[in-house]
């Protein structure tokens, strides 16, 4: 089989180690950056692509070799969905997943000149489309919203209530049926973003792993994060759906990646 992955970074350790496990299996392995590419490579295609970059040159690529008829994991479409907050939290809605209620503001600047935002308590503000050192900020008062205002006063934005919790995020992934997880100190808590530690499926609540695949389901990925805070009693919230994230440090998440490849790819043959 002939599998490539769409990413200017072919040497990260997820794509490394499963292009590695491949090619030991005697399977060619190559890659496109779509940063540099001049365009949609030439027949034949490859036998599955691995969408794991999310710039519009990279879903614009993907798009087209959708329409020659390639297999793309994740799919385009399901890629720009999880760049749009907005889109994603109303899917989420529809499905009747347990996601954190959304809020769209077309420009900060403006809905910060407009009075209290937080009458109710405090809310997180986020980018309305999700980008590498997007907008992530939790805010108590007006004057906090202000200063982002000032820093960002044309972003447009979505806005969630603050659900009291830990401080810890669920870090939850999956790759097709396999489900992957770690916690992580969040970026809202006072000292910032912290580590991550390792943890079991066996330790998440009952239902949680469940609801990863699902939301797999409703989102149409096969590779993908979702981030969850225990809002108490293992009450899951998802508060962010990530189309191909990292994986990093998981156990058998490379096995897993370059055997979802191989199904795509002979399915795809099928």
């Amino acid at each position: 089989m002939r599998i490539c992955l769409i990413t200017p970074e072919p040497g990260h350790p997820l794509l490394a180690a499963a292009a590695g496990l491949l090619r030991a299996a005697g399977h060619q392995v190559e890659s496109l950056d779509p940063g540099t590419a001049a365009g949609p490579p030439a027949a034949p295609l490859a036998d599955v692509y691995l969408l794991k970059a999310r710039t519009p040159r990279a879903l614009a690529l993907a798009r087209e070799l959708e329409r020659r008829g390639a297999p793309v994991v994740n799919p385009s479409a399901a890629t720009t969905l999880c760049q749009d907050r907005t889109a994603m939290a109303e899917l989420a809605a529809r499905a009747g997943l347990p996601f954190a209620a959304t809020r769209t503001h077309d420009s900060l600047g403006v809905w910060a000149a407009g009075g209290d935002p937080v009458p109710g308590g405090p809310v997180v503000v986020k980018s309305r489309h999700s980008r590498r050192h997007d907008l992530v900020a939790r805010v108590d008062d007006a004057a906090r919203l202000r200063e982002l205002a000032a820093r960002w006063p044309q972003e447009p934005v979505v806005v969630q209530d603050f659900a009291p919790n830990s401080g810890w995020d669920h870090k939850l992934w999956a790759v097709g049926d396999r489900v992957f997880a770690a916690l992580r100190r969040s970026e809202l808590t006072p000292e910032g973003r912290g580590p991550t530690l390792p943890l079991a499926l066996g330790a998440l609540p009952a239902g949680w792993a469940e609801l990863v695949l699902r939301v797999g389901e409703v989102f149409a990925l096969d590779v993908y994060g979702v981030d969850v805070i225990d809002t108490g009693g293992g009450a899951p919230l998802v508060v962010d759906v990530n189309a191909f994230p990292g994986i990093r440090g998981q156990a058998g998440a490379p096995e897993a990646l370059a055997g979802l490849a191989l199904t795509r790819a002979t399915a795809h043959h099928g």
